[in-house]
């Protein structure tokens, strides 16, 4: 196995265009309406999943353009009403009345009904049985999201309604579906490539339990594709490993290591490009053994991740 030029912080990219989006509700989000008769203010909650301090700050450091234009927060967790309670307060503390909430997620179906119900969107989620000596809701953490407690990241995982005033938009789409996706595919590529001709390219990304599910991923990034199948490779391929469940990730696996095998058997280079947020994951190990090239890097850093989180925010009616 070959892992070639590793991640460097120092080096995100964040040259970012401001987009003014006019205020408008699309079809692409959820809105509730604000009743409030004071005066409203706009904030701005990033849910991303979390990981070692690397990860996390990754995350921060795209978001740190935007966190200069919106009162913003972030809550690590895959929609953990914690976290969730602990972002919400901290903008409320700063007159914030409506919030804008972007889940950076690959999938826009990933945990949307449960931060529905977190939210109170929709009917689901009970009512909080807040501990006497439980402060999470009067905003421990730093600023901008940035934990004072080292071990943010671990998800609880807890589940029940906001206790909040705010009124929220939450928006739906996913990283798969970001057209802009398709220039960060290319660029990782070209860094990698030396042949084109004689490399097959490999997307891989985490991939959902349901098989229906798992088909959209593959729809979706096969078609954030388009920009690299210009570039004469060999060939290109979409999996999913399907990494949380046993029973149908054995196969998947199979599948990416017989691919890269018959790649470099016909002579040609294995290119590994993950299809994750951040990072590569489990693949070094999942790929153990296998001769390929990949520089481990997920879709961020790049500044067109950034230039999608400020169009979500624009197109949930949000301006700077």
């Amino acid at each position: 196995m070959q892992i070639v030029r590793g991640i460097s912080l120092a080096s995100l990219f964040l040259l970012v265009g401001a987009f003014g989006k006019a205020h408008a509700q699309t079809s692409n989000h959820e809105h509730t309406p604000n009743h409030s008769q004071s005066p409203t203010r706009t904030g701005v909650l990033i849910m991303a999943h979390g990981g070692n301090p690397e990860w996390d700050a990754g995350v921060l450091e795209t978001l740190e353009p935007l966190m200069l234009k919106y009162p913003l927060e972030v809550a690590f967790g895959m929609a953990d009403a914690y976290s969730l309670q602990e972002a919400v307060s901290k903008l409320e503390h700063q007159g914030v009345t409506e919030i804008a909430v972007v889940r950076l997620f690959i999938s826009g179906e990933s945990w949307y009904e449960r931060t529905r119900q977190i939210l109170g969107l929709q009917a689901g989620a009970p009512v909080r049985e807040v501990p006497a000596d439980d402060h999470s809701a009067h905003g421990q953490h730093g600023s901008h999201g940035a934990p004072s407690d080292a071990n943010h990241t671990m998800h609880r995982m807890e589940f029940w309604q906001l206790d909040t005033r705010a009124n929220f938009s939450m928006s739906t789409e996913g990283l798969a579906d970001a057209e802009g996706m398709s220039e960060v595919l290319l660029s990782r590529a070209l860094e990698l490539s030396r042949n084109p001709a004689q490399e097959d390219v490999l997307i891989l990304a985490h991939g959902p339990e349901d098989d229906g599910e798992n088909d959209r991923w593959l729809s979706a990034i096969g078609e954030r594709t388009n920009l690299l199948r210009q570039g004469g490779f060999n060939e290109i391929r979409v999996a999913t490993l399907r990494e949380d469940w046993p029973e149908k990730r054995e196969a998947a696996q199979k599948q990416v290591r017989d691919f890269i095998a018959a790649s470099r058997a016909a002579g040609r280079t294995p290119v590994v490009i993950p299809y994750r947020v951040h990072g590569f994951g489990p693949y070094a190990q999942v790929l153990d053994g296998l001769d390929y090239v990949s520089d481990g890097r997920g879709l961020i850093p790049h500044p067109a991740v950034t230039r999608w989180i400020e169009d979500q925010i624009a197109e949930l009616g949000v301006t700077p």
